[in-house]
């Protein structure tokens, strides 16, 4: 516990300060609007997706997206995701930190303030607080009121919608990760894996603590982005600035008019503190650029707001530059520069990792081969003085039908046997292996050479897969090794 009196925080010698808990108006405005439909569109793919249907054939999932960790598989509406092909996930992360830095180069912290989670839930629980308590002024006055029957039927009305919403974001991630509509009967039943219920539990905890208590907490002392994010943006970037060559000296409406009419420069802001309401994180960006502000645009609605009913032009505080901040004191004109090294950099190297992951999805192949030579012992030297090399051969049918596959080898001389245990049907002398619909099949192989044919101690094979039906192949390569 820290102790500290008024002297001490006064001299700024005290290293803690409890946070004030920040009342944010309710804003109406372009920007609001764009955030409005970003938080429906969002929330909207989030809590429905995973009840969308995609027709994958027979014997598999028909569920759009999918993360099935029982059968190791992940479904992105066509695209299935193989655990050996997790580069693909990797090559998505990439993309996802690159576009991250490219917003960041164009618009400052333009994903905070607009697609980050914990704003939109944020902005999902403030309206949530907004209709059962009111307005920034009434929620002020209802904190400040004893406890009564109405101020108990708002708090509980309030918390009850927090608390479903948080649950319906816990059940909504599960749903991801089993077939949903299955899943939503069997936790309504009660015979949902347990797992299922603790997951819920978690998540709903989180957001509701997250979204309802922390909120600008979270990005304020949690997140690390506010402080990477300073060192990849520059001069160039678009940011939520206030107009102070415009803006001061502030006055009030009627004194600036005075100083209007005696010739005197008064500045457009009111001190009205609008933009300072509007804000989620309690920032006054008339004091310039600061951590808190995570770029949402809200002041900018809610000045042009005030702009408009004291008749003055609005972009007092708008989206721009610090190159133009500097310019406009110096009494230049503003530029923009979108498109430069920076940004045309980051757009290259998406570029670049969309098509390779784009060229690696157009040739896939939906079969494989993999061979593990037998360690102990290498090789059998037989009765007949032939050798004899074992081998574990798995095939891979990523498809949704069953499969049939010649199994042969290349590289070895005429009079070669191979010999695949358990498999009795054979094509042109080659073992037939039969794999099920999108999985795997193991079979331990022999390879036999006559005696005298290999002369060296380790010869390069090749195994082949062919599908009797498509003639689409696989290959796989090992040694043949004498003992």
């Amino acid at each position: 516990m820290t102790v500290h009196n008024k002297e001490a925080e006064a001299s700024g010698d005290v290293l803690y300060a409890s946070a004030k808990k920040i009342y944010p108006a309710a804003v109406h405005g372009r920007l609001r609007t764009i955030k409005w439909a970003v938080l429906f569109i969002t929330l909207g793919i989030y809590y429905f997706l995973p009840f969308v249907r995609w027709d994958r054939g027979p014997n598999a999932p028909d569920q759009a997206v999918l993360i099935d960790l029982e059968g190791r598989r992940a479904y992105f509406f066509f695209i299935e995701i193989w655990p050996q092909e997790v580069y693909y996930i990797t090559g998505l992360l990439v993309l996802a930190a690159v576009t991250l830095f490219l917003m960041n180069a164009v618009a400052g912290r333009v994903w905070c303030g607009y697609l980050c989670p914990q704003t939109v839930w944020t902005d999902l629980f403030l309206w949530v607080e907004r209709v059962t308590e009111g307005d920034r002024r009434d929620r002020i006055l209802l904190d400040k009121a004893p406890w009564s029957v109405d101020k108990a039927v708002r708090r509980t009305a309030k918390h009850a919608g927090w608390l479903f919403i948080a649950w319906w974001t816990g059940g909504a991630w599960v749903l991801y990760f089993a077939d949903a509509p299955t899943l939503v009967w069997q936790m309504m039943i009660g015979t949902a894996p347990l797992a299922v219920y603790v997951w819920i539990g978690i998540l709903t905890f989180t957001t509701y603590t997250l979204a309802g208590h922390m909120r600008e907490q979270v990005c304020l002392y949690m997140c690390p982005w506010p402080r990477i994010q300073a060192a990849l943006t520059d001069e160039w970037a678009l940011n939520v600035t206030y107009r102070a060559d415009r803006g001061e000296p502030r006055t009030s409406v009627k004194h600036a008019e005075k100083m209007r009419t005696a010739g005197e420069k008064a500045g457009d802001c009111i001190d009205c503190f609008a933009c300072v309401h509007a804000c989620p994180t309690g920032v006054d960006i008339r004091d310039g650029s600061q951590l808190g502000c995570i770029q949402c645009g809200l002041c900018i609605d809610a000045c042009d707001t005030m702009m408009e009913k004291v008749g003055r032009e609005p972009g007092l505080i708008g989206y721009d530059t610090d190159m133009n901040t500097a310019r406009r004191e110096a009494g230049k004109p503003p530029i923009y520069r979108i498109v430069r090294p920076r940004t045309v950099l980051y757009v290259a190297v998406m570029a670049l990792v969309g098509a390779v992951m784009l060229y690696g999805l157009a040739t896939r192949s939906f079969e494989d081969v993999n061979v593990l030579h037998d360690r102990n012992p290498i090789a059998v030297r037989l009765s007949d003085g032939g050798v004899r090399n074992g081998y574990t051969v798995r095939l891979f049918n990523k498809r949704t039908e069953p499969r049939s596959f010649t199994l042969a080898v290349e590289g070895l001389p005429n009079g070669s046997v191979i010999d695949a245990v358990g498999v009795e049907e054979r094509v042109n002398g080659a073992p037939l292996v039969s794999v099920p619909p999108d999985t795997t099949r193991e079979v331990r192989v022999h390879l036999a050479v006559p005696s005298g044919s290999v002369t060296e101690d380790s010869t390069t094979v090749t195994f082949r897969i062919v599908d009797i039906a498509s003639g689409a192949t696989a290959t796989a390569r090992d040694f043949f090794k004498l003992p």
